[in-house]
């Protein structure tokens, strides 16, 4: 039976937790109402929060001034192929240092994790000059090695693979198996939790990332959505509409990722909060 004061508590929560729910929800209600504007319409007030007639103007624009389908398909093939392999680089470095006995094992750990102490402003020159170099402007490649691994993602998972019991792999080497096999029969099952959470924070990151794209790519056929978006803002004018509507559509995948996987993601980021 909860006591007066922990039901003051709890409703105190709740209303604080309704709150931050609407400022975050606001902006989003805003962009799709805006979407479906005339220019004139978007900055009216009061706000109308719902269009009198929806207009699919901007959607039009979206998809006849600019090669929109082009610029989605590379979006989704960078965002794919590197969330894919920071999956795989992250989860067998994260497997190294949480099962496998080395010496400076931790040591090495702890170097790794000081790479996140240096922000990517201080060797973003650094990096464009050895991009390149090696002829890879202007090239999809550049931003797929750049973004193939991740010293958060290697932390992330290894606390994920710290929960689980060290007794399970002693059983797996008595029945034969090898460091490849418990990696892959046993600890990449157990990890589901924080291998989704790693899915989930890198496919947002990478498919909203417009400064790597703006650095490595030129060409129009190379560009992302956001590079696609940014053509609409111009000197002496933005079509805030038709920039409010690419945003919707390219919003719709991220949504679907959350979507599927979102029951991991609390999981997941508990897991790697419990034991370190």
């Amino acid at each position: 039976m909860k006591t007066p004061k922990q039901k003051a508590g709890n409703a105190i929560l709740l209303i604080l937790a309704v709150f931050v729910a609407f400022i975050m929800i606001v902006p989003f209600v805003w962009m799709v109402s805006a979407s479906f504007k005339l220019k004139s319409e978007i900055f009216s007030v009061p706000i109308k929060w719902i269009p009198e007639v929806f207009h699919l103007d901007n959607y039009n624009t979206i998809l006849n001034e600019i090669p929109f389908p082009r610029y989605f398909f590379n979006t989704a093939k960078i965002t794919i192929i590197i969330t894919t392999l920071q999956v795989i680089t992250c989860s067998m470095a994260a497997y190294a240092f949480s099962k496998l006995h080395f010496p400076g094992r931790d040591k090495l750990f702890l170097a790794y994790l000081g790479t996140m102490m240096i922000p990517w402003y201080a060797i973003m020159i650094p990096q464009f000059v050895v991009i390149q170099k090696l002829g890879l402007y202007d090239n999809h490649l550049s931003l797929i090695l750049t973004g193939a691994f991740s010293a958060f993602g290697v932390f992330l998972l290894r606390q994920n693979m710290i929960t689980i019991p060290d007794s399970l792999n002693e059983a797996a080497k008595i029945d034969g198996c090898g460091p490849f096999q418990i990696y892959t029969k046993i600890i990449l099952p157990l990890s589901k939790s924080g291998l989704a959470t790693l899915v989930i924070l890198t496919f947002n990151n990478v498919w909203n990332d417009y400064m790597g794209p703006m650095l490595y790519l030129d060409s129009d056929k190379n560009r992302t959505i956001q590079l696609g978006l940014a053509t609409f803002k111009r000197e002496f004018d933005t079509n805030y509409g038709a920039i409010m509507a690419g945003t919707v559509i390219s919003l719709i995948p991220i949504v679907i990722v959350y979507v599927l996987a979102q029951k991991y993601i609390v999981e997941g980021m508990m897991a790697g909060a419990v034991k370190g």
